[in-house]
């Protein structure tokens, strides 16, 4: 086979893996840069939030350890207020978003690109949970809901009767629930022997 069949590849025009592997790391390089910087940007900013609630978190009393003033480092930095609220940064590394974790989903307390109304949102949620447990130390009574308390204020011997007379009235339902079906079953058979009787 003669060699002017071939055509022949200049060799700067040669793609090289090592030439690709090299530029795949100088982009994987540089995008790890802007999350960097991303996430430093989002930890100062928490920073200065921090900074404007010391005053609060200083009037905490010692004896009270549910509230934490601290910054976590990770994928993405969170200032908590205690173990189930904390803020973070939107998307757009300038909105604090003050989130709170609860039985039902997360719930957005605060959101705002400034500063002071998350702090003072942030404020009065440390002062609802203070007050929350100065109640629950001090003993007041909840109020139940009516059917409860109701059921409470009732004798021993009331609610036994009541009791007594929740398993008879079951047991009636019962028992004609099976008079009913043994009825149809009993005019439904009746009609079938009726077909077969030749009197």
């Amino acid at each position: 086979m003669s060699e002017a069949g071939q055509k022949v590849v200049p060799a700067e025009n040669v793609r090289r893996l090592s030439s690709v592997i090299r530029d795949m790391k100088n982009a994987a390089a540089d995008r790890e840069d802007v999350v960097v910087e991303m996430r430093e940007a989002s930890h100062t900013r928490l920073e200065l939030l921090a900074q404007e609630l010391q005053p609060v978190f200083a009037d905490v009393p010692k004896d009270d350890p549910r509230f934490d003033l601290v910054i976590s480092n990770g994928e993405q930095p969170r200032l908590w207020i205690d173990a189930v609220a904390h803020v973070v940064m939107g998307r757009d590394r300038r909105t604090y978003r003050f989130l709170c974790d609860t039985r039902l989903g997360r719930q957005v307390l605060a959101e705002s690109a400034d500063m002071k109304p998350v702090a003072d949102q942030i404020t009065r949620y440390i002062a609802e949970r203070m007050v929350e447990r100065q109640r629950r130390i001090e003993g007041d009574i909840e109020v139940l809901p009516r059917g409860q308390a109701d059921e409470e204020q009732k004798p021993d011997n009331a609610a036994r009767r009541s009791g007594w007379k929740g398993f008879f009235q079951g047991l009636l339902l019962v028992v004609l629930g099976g008079a009913v079906g043994a009825g149809t079953v009993f005019a439904f058979l009746s009609e079938r022997f009726q077909e077969f009787n030749p009197f």
